[in-house]
């Protein structure tokens, strides 16, 4: 985890760079982003986090989250982590932004600038182990609908996030 992040200020202007750890550890504000694949029939696919991962382990979350590195574009990034964590590419767009901070109970907290991306694709996946557990595709409605009567099986930022993207995915569709 020595990783560098990009430490941001609330308009997204850099403002330095971190370790990874050390940025979790203080709760400091960074660049990140979200992807959400969508497949021809308006599926989201969602991934269940490696169970080895140091926070939100074996929980649902969005297709692909991750952060840019020191230099990097973001829709570099999303492209590049997308092949890694999931083993797709596909063309993807910037929908919107948001921040969030989200205290885990190991110590660690997530306090992101978060970019979100969207972007279809019907490829079946070939996700990385080390990062994803299981995957699935799953429509807005079954995974709102699911997260209201399970809301501990999914993370954080997807259960934050959620509504915007219905409304951004409702916009487009």
């Amino acid at each position: 985890m020595n990783e560098l992040l990009i430490l941001v200020d609330e308009n997204d202007i850099e403002t330095g760079w971190l370790d990874k750890l050390t940025v979790h550890q203080t709760g400091a504000l960074h660049r990140a982003f979200s992807v959400f694949i969508f497949n021809s029939k308006n599926e989201l696919l969602l991934q269940q986090r490696a169970d080895e991962k140091y926070h939100s382990a074996g929980l649902w979350s969005n297709t692909c989250c991750s952060h840019p590195g020191r230099g990097e574009k973001v829709s570099d990034a999303v492209n590049r982590r997308l092949k890694e964590e999931m083993g797709i590419q596909c063309d993807t767009i910037f929908e919107f932004s948001f921040i969030y901070k989200m205290e885990f109970e190991n110590g660690l907290t997530e306090h992101e600038f978060d970019h979100v991306f969207f972007g279809k694709s019907d490829d079946i996946p070939n996700p990385d182990s080390r990062e994803v557990k299981s995957w699935k595709y799953i429509s807005l409605e079954k995974l709102e609908e699911e997260m209201m009567i399970c809301p501990g099986q999914y993370s954080a930022w997807l259960k934050i996030c959620l509504p915007k993207v219905m409304e951004h995915f409702n916009q487009i569709k």
